[in-house]
């Protein structure tokens, strides 16, 4: 199959595109290289350094002649689209809708788009939440994620254009950018293990269902053989707070961190934790890597990168 990984040279991207080629298929990346890294991309990939927005998406999709797209690429910080809700909406709304336009034109089987479990929500009702929970996004980001998921219908109804689009919930794991201000299990662990101080915004309570990246990429080569189209959370069903998850990383790195509190960030919520019955239902997925597992892997790999 051919196919097209937006956003290939980022974290999740990267590990799909890996697993895609791993699988026999013939995969082509997309990524300006804004958040992503040349050293992510799988060698066997096709690789063309752009943005989303581009006009050159139209010719990258005549020639790849692809039968599915998995969309990664985005603006995923929750606090920059508080800042400047244009650029998040340009990229997220515009560049999606970019991406949509092709696979209409060039007959694009099925696009999987990486929505978010954690932002769309809002501040549940109810813990877990499960994908009947009310859509109360109170985020730019959030905000564009739930626009692109009613343009996913709009083109299923209209021109055939099969979907999945997977909420996820607070993914971690190797290759996940420790410089920005996402992230806060990278950023923790490349302080810590540079012997810097991290800092936890608010008091810590604030939870986050965190799923391991390796769990992630086996949602999406389900999602990949599903003749169907719809919406699904990926996430573990388990609350962790900040506290909780700084400690435990700052135990793995050497207990030399004080824990010191900051400012709480606006457009934060503080309780997000998903349920993933349907996925598990529909797909046999559920997640396999525990937080301490997974925590040991993603510090091993940044210990190793060092």
């Amino acid at each position: 199959m051919n196919i097209l990984v937006t956003g290939g040279a980022g974290f999740i991207g990267s590990h799909i595109a890996d697993a895609c080629i791993g699988a026999g298929h013939a995969v082509s990346i997309i990524d300006n290289l804004s958040m992503g890294k040349k050293e992510n991309i799988n060698p066997k990939a096709t690789f063309h350094h752009c943005d989303i927005r581009d006009e050159k998406i139209r010719s990258i999709f005549e020639q790849g002649r692809f039968e599915a797209v998995f969309h990664l690429a985005a603006q995923m910080d929750v606090r920059k689209s508080v800042e400047d809700p244009i650029f998040d909406a340009s990229t997220n709304i515009l560049g999606t809708l970019n991406l949509l336009e092709q696979c209409k034109k060039f007959g694009v089987k099925k696009f999987i788009f990486a929505s978010t479990g954690g932002a769309i929500y809002g501040e549940q009702d109810y813990f877990p939440a499960d994908e009947a929970h009310p859509l109360r996004p109170l985020s730019p980001y959030g905000i564009t994620k739930l626009a692109v998921e009613k343009y996913l219908f709009y083109y299923k109804e209209v021109f055939g254009l099969q979907f999945i689009a997977l909420r996820f919930a607070n993914i971690y794991g190797p290759r996940q950018n420790p410089h920005g201000e996402a992230g806060v299990v990278a950023i923790f662990t490349a302080k810590m293990l540079a012997g810097q101080q991290s800092v936890i915004n608010g008091d810590g309570k604030q939870t986050r269902d965190y799923t391991y990246v390796d769990d992630v990429v086996k949602a999406n080569m389900f999602a990949l053989t599903y003749n169907h189209s719809g919406f699904f959370n990926v996430g573990t069903g388990i609350e962790t707070d900040v506290n909780a998850l700084f400690t435990i990383l700052n135990n793995a790195t050497g207990g030399h961190c004080k824990e010191l509190h900051a400012e709480a960030k606006k457009g934060e919520q503080m309780r997000s934790v998903l349920d993933y019955s349907l996925i598990k239902t529909t797909f046999g997925w559920k997640p396999s890597v525990t937080l301490k597992e997974g925590l040991e892997r993603t510090v091993e790999f940044f210990r190793n990168r060092k």
